[in-house]
């Protein structure tokens, strides 16, 4: 483990897991219930047409794993940067996007449009409708949690995260009434839909992710030296010029645009958002400059690797990879911790 004095050079980080996301994507898309050689995956990316539209291996890779590959890219870059912005926010590196409701708040409203309209996710505009239901949800717990975080004397960070733990109780409750009128297959669909899965990607959908995460990939990093005068206190970062009450409000506007936007694509995605800024920082260190671009690009890295063993582990079947980063993060985590402890590190 790496102490204080140790922490990488941060642009060596992110250097780094920027050339690793290339043999990570192509590795990925080798790899599924049919395995295909690596020629056939390179060939199938450059070649110019489809010359036969039966080939396989054009298909799979082209209409398939590239969509899947890429939106589990962009999804967990749009997790793992607003899990660490939120841990900036909170001045707390075990926090994370949830703590704002958005996830239980977008879980509840795909549960509702599943219940109450009796859909199926087996086709693209049934699915779309979850999604919007979902993306409703989150959206309208974030401004019911900003709201009573919010008087006349400013936002309060710590009624926020109050806030959120409560309308994330609520939403949990009001889904568990849900679930228990809902029939058996109703049921399965929202327990599948919580798992979280990559399994409905397509071109519209990872370029409305793409959007997304350009948005956020531009807009958070500007907050940088905003995030790092807040981890001395608000008092300090208002005498050193920074709107406190300002950043606040558009990093949580921010973050649950992502994050609803990513629970409506692909379901509840556990632990991205905590393990990634969380490991990236006691890399690196606590400054955002380097953390922010670091976090993105670990966490596209960390879901194309959940989305393959998703995809491999019982294959022809596929596990949810909500399941996976689950199983990888809280024992992961749980080492990160002790080391923490054991190392007297400060983040």
């Amino acid at each position: 483990m790496l102490t204080i004095r140790q922490r990488l050079p941060a642009n060596w980080l992110v250097l780094g897991l920027a050339l690793a996301l290339l043999p990570t994507g192509l590795l990925a898309l080798s790899q599924g219930a049919a395995d295909l050689a690596m020629r056939d995956v390179l060939a199938a990316l450059v070649m110019p047409g489809l010359s036969d539209p039966t080939e396989q291996a054009v298909l799979i890779v082209r209409e398939i794993r590239l969509p899947r590959v890429l939106l589990a890219a962009v999804v967990g870059a749009i997790l793992a940067l607003s899990g660490a912005a939120m841990q900036g926010l909170f001045r707390n590196p075990l926090a994370d996007p949830s703590l704002i409701g958005v996830t239980a708040g977008a879980s509840l409203g795909a549960a509702i449009v599943i219940v109450v309209a009796g859909l199926n996710v087996s086709s693209e505009f049934q699915l779309t409708l979850i999604s919007t239901g979902a993306f409703a949800g989150g959206l309208l717990a974030v401004i019911v949690v900003y709201r009573l975080a919010t008087s006349p004397n400013g936002t309060s960070v710590a009624t926020m995260l109050l806030a959120g733990i409560a309308i994330t109780a609520l939403a949990g409750a009001l889904g568990g009434l849900l679930e228990f009128q809902a029939s058996n297959d109703m049921l399965r669909r929202i327990s599948l839909w919580k798992m979280g899965a990559i399994d409905s990607a397509s071109y519209a959908r990872l370029g409305l992710a793409s959007g997304i995460c350009l948005l956020l990939a531009t807009t958070i990093p500007r907050f940088a030296h905003a995030l790092d005068a807040m981890l001395l206190g608000e008092s300090e970062a208002r005498h050193l010029g920074i709107d406190t009450d300002k950043v606040k409000r558009l990093l949580v506007v921010l973050v649950a645009l992502g994050v609803g936007v990513c629970v409506a694509l692909a379901g509840t995605i556990a632990f991205v958002g905590l393990v990634v800024p969380h490991l990236v920082r006691l890399l690196i260190g606590p400054a955002h400059k380097g953390l922010l671009p670091a976090s993105a690009l670990a966490g596209a890295l960390l879901l194309i690797l959940a989305d393959m063993i998703s995809r491999t582990m019982l294959a022809p079947a596929e596990v949810p990879v909500g399941i996976i980063t689950a199983i990888l993060g809280v024992p992961f985590f749980i080492v990160l911790l002790r080391q923490r402890h054991q190392y007297g590190m400060q983040t």
